[in-house]
């Protein structure tokens, strides 16, 4: 009996210990103690000793450890790692990690989360969205601008330059807004409910462009002359790095420069000599001031022995003889400034170099440090925003439109799609929050911005192509009423630039985060590239034995909470999100145990392995969007009333999550070990579920009734409700028709039989007629009549004003004309 108790209290203490990530010193000690107790009740045997001290001396021995065990595995480390491309150590190296490090680590710190400050806009960023930003929308057209223009008007473009919306990132010491990352958010998603062209053309010059690089790399002269320039819209700045033989493999752009000596303003001074051939380039055909990347060769040694000097960034006139912009292209119908620009043997002082020639061979650094940053906030951040109007005027168009005698939006049909919509956009606007609260903080987050950037993106194409759906013809025939198509059409622009999706899914969000994130990978990493070995041997044994420790701990604790359904774990809240922060916790410790199984089985191999790292990215993304919205919830009161969006985001990413672990499992290179992770993980199955029917019917209410709820998922979008704003006028719409249904209802009574839901000015006129309703009664239902035909009608044109058919008159008169 004593034995079994024994052992009992052997693997109990083991597994305690392992869990709560005890040190190796503390395991040793305890279980020493444990072997003392064990010989005094003659459980532990000499044998028990030897076999104790055969393992405990050895691995806390520090110089024998390292000499027999750390020093051969450095040594085959380094030989089974693929060597690391310079652009690749300076992707790593760029930017910060933040909450998403403590999600791959098996044990979020949930108060943590909770703790970092809600953001918050400044009185002068709010007055700026109450002012210039309501403004610019009312000024819009997005008929005029997409399908007769294909520009924004001068006015605007005046507007934006006089108000300053390309200076929101510059400080103000040089004229700038220096708005923080949450207020250039709270803009772009204000913008894009008006129109998806004027929010891409604010956005670009915020984001990563001349601007942002100067500010942080550019030397003081640069500085005094650009930044005010770029304030004052004197310059309008674009940035080139795409080229057609570098998409998404930006690393290997075919551009380049050849230092040399040439004739610049009458003067001869020490130069380059610069060839590219760029495009997909934002604001090209406009720009003054071109930011240009490209890779600097030094083959005469003017500047330094390297005639290599890699990838360099420089400020161009488009002005300059050579340079060639101005031609556009035209990006699905949602047509931004957009174009190629070219130059071949563009001579330009070194001084051109942004930072001057100590910079040359620095370009890649400095963009992958300014990408993290804005990556995280303009795509998602016009993602959001749309999805945010779109929800709105979604579910006002579901209330009011009809069709077998009910409301579309009380169709179950209509409220799954509804209620995808609204569950992604409560989702959205928290990621956007606080990922630009991380930025605010003073944080740069590579792994959170592509997480950012892919799933926004991608869930704004999804919840379009539903609200889509939903509209039928209304969303299908384009026209001035139709605010749903330039968002359909333009879905894949936003997929496609920085970075292309596929790219970022499969190889830069788990590619960064397991290295970044990982508590231990990089510091083995950056042990095995040390050229001293005696430095790289004692971090080496450092990372490794600590990775050792944590990789045990997260195969115990993945263990645990699958046989207990991981209801044992602590939880910042005891209320209806408690099960929730229990889940999170459980999948944490999943990842980072697959994460090491993973690098362990498959070592080099991985980076290789796309599909099982999108998987793992996927894991660490879902993660991250479920505790942004749980902090959201947080932040806002922990309102009871916006529980169904809630429960719907984080239900929709936690069952994303084990989808994600289960696709991993079942398609595991090592079979056997794919068996033992199973047993580990998932020991009975798949149990989670998307949101529930019931939960799909409160979030579609929610979007077609006017309450707090609702109007905190639309908050901060144009919704001014005058003519010239069609979702403001749903909003108006909406109102109207719930206003005016006990109206009707009453003129039914009135009547004796059920009338049809149309023809509201006729309703009015029987109910006059049967004394039911008073005039003002009557004449809100002939107002309600003209707006609901306003929301269901689709614009239809004489076949004369459409384009196409405007250039075929002007050639048959021309062809008259000649022929006279």
């Amino acid at each position: 009996m004593e034995t079994l108790i024994w052992f009992a209290s052997a693997i109990a203490l083991s597994w305690f210990m392992a869990y709560t990530r005890a040190a190796l010193t503390t395991y040793t000690l305890v279980f020493g103690i444990l072997m003392v107790v064990g010989t005094v009740f003659n459980v532990v045997s000499v044998i028990g000793w030897l076999v104790f001290a055969a393992i405990a001396l050895p691995l806390n021995m520090t110089s024998f450890r390292k000499e027999y065990i750390s020093k051969p595995l450095l040594k085959m480390f380094k030989g089974i790692m693929p060597e690391m491309s310079r652009t690749e150590k300076e992707a790593i190296d760029a930017g910060t990690t933040w909450f998403e490090a403590d999600l791959f680590r098996g044990n979020p710190d949930w108060q943590k989360l909770h703790n970092f400050p809600k953001p918050r806009l400044s009185a002068e960023e709010q007055a700026f969205l109450d002012g210039p930003v309501e403004q610019v929308c009312k000024m819009v057209d997005d008929w005029e601008t997409t399908h007769e223009r294909a520009d924004l008007s001068p006015e605007i473009w005046q507007y934006l330059k006089d108000n300053k919306f390309f200076a929101m990132i510059i400080k103000k010491e040089y004229g700038g807004l220096e708005f923080s990352a949450y207020a250039q958010s709270r803009v772009l998603q204000k913008l894009t409910g008006a129109s998806s062209v004027l929010a891409s053309t604010v956005g670009v010059p915020n984001s990563l462009g001349p601007g942002e690089l100067l500010q942080h790399y550019g030397t003081k002269e640069q500085q005094d002359y650009y930044l005010p320039r770029l304030v004052k819209g004197e310059e309008i700045p674009c940035f080139a790095l795409t080229s057609p033989e570098a998409g998404s493999d930006a690393g290997s752009i075919p551009d380049f420069g050849i230092v040399c000596k040439g004739e610049f303003n009458g003067e001869e001074v020490l130069g380059m000599k610069l060839t590219w051939d760029k495009r997909y380039i934002t604001l090209a055909p406009v720009a003054t001031v071109l930011g240009l990347a490209f890779k600097l060769y030094d083959p005469e040694g003017l500047i330094g022995e390297e005639e290599d000097l890699g990838i360099t960034c420089a400020l161009i006139p488009t002005d300059l003889d050579g340079v060639i912009t101005g031609r556009r292209h035209f990006p699905l119908n949602v047509p931004f400034q957009n174009g190629p620009t070219q130059g071949e043997e563009v001579f330009v002082p070194l001084d051109f170099i942004i930072g001057g020639p100590k910079m040359a061979g620095q370009g890649w650094r400095m963009l992958v440090e300014c990408l993290s940053v804005g990556r995280a906030i303009t795509l998602p951040s016009n993602s959001a925003g749309g999805v945010k109007s779109i929800a709105l005027a979604t579910g006002a168009y579901s209330r009011i439109r009809r069709q077998f005698k009910l409301p579309i939006g009380k169709m179950e049909g209509i409220e799954e799609a509804l209620a995808r919509i609204g569950g992604n956009a409560y989702l959205m606007d928290a990621v956007t929050t606080m990922s630009t609260g991380g930025i605010d903080l003073g944080e740069k987050p590579s792994v959170i911005s592509a997480i950012a950037k892919y799933h926004l993106t991608e869930k704004m194409r999804s919840s379009v192509t539903d609200a889509m759906d939903i509209h039928g013809g209304k969303g299908v025939c384009m026209g001035p009423a139709n605010y749903l198509a330039r968002g359909y059409q333009g879905a894949p622009v936003a997929i496609t630039v920085e970075g292309a999706n596929i790219l970022t899914r499969n190889m830069i969000i788990y590619g960064q985060g397991a290295i970044r994130c990982h508590p231990y990978v990089l510091a083995e990493l950056e042990a095995a590239g040390n050229s001293n070995f005696k430095q790289a041997l004692d971090d080496f044994d450092h990372a490794l034995f600590g990775h050792i420790g944590f990789a045990t701990s997260n195969i115990f604790r993945s263990l645990w909470m699958s046989l207990t359904g991981s209801r044992f774990v602590k939880s910042p809240y005891s209320d209806g999100t408690r099960r929730y922060y229990q889940l999170l916790t459980r999948f944490s410790s999943n990842l980072a145990m697959l994460s090491d199984i993973a690098m362990l089985t498959l070592g080099g191999d991985l980076k290789r392995r796309e599909r099982i790292s999108a998987r793992l990215g996927d894991v660490l993304s879902h993660l991250y969007l479920a505790s942004a919205t749980l902090k959201r919830f947080n932040d806002e009161g922990r309102q009871s009333a916006d529980l169904p969006v809630l429960q719907w985001a984080v239900e929709d990413s936690l069952y994303q999550t084990q989808v994600a672990i289960d696709e991993l499992i079942s398609n595991f290179p090592n079979k056997a070990v794919a068996v033992a992770l199973r047993a580990v993980i998932l020991p009975f199955g798949s149990w989670l579920t998307k949101p529930s029917d019931k939960l799909d019917h409160a979030v579609a209410k929610i979007l077609q009734t006017p309450c707090e709820t609702r109007n905190r998922i639309g908050q901060g979008q144009y919704l001014t409700r005058e003519p010239e704003n069609v979702v403001g006028m749903l909003e108006q719409t909406l109102d109207d028709i719930l206003a005016a249904e006990p109206i009707y209802d009453k003129v039914c009574r009135a009547v004796g039989k059920k009338l049809p839901f149309f023809r509201l000015n006729e309703v009015a006129e029987k109910g006059l007629a049967a004394n039911a309703i008073t005039e003002s009664e009557a004449e809100h239902l002939r107002k309600t009549e003209l707006g609901r035909k306003a929301v269901i009608d689709v614009d239809d044109f004489d076949p004369m004003d459409l384009p196409a058919a405007k250039s075929l008159l002007a050639e048959m008169a021309d062809s008259q004309e000649h022929a006279a």
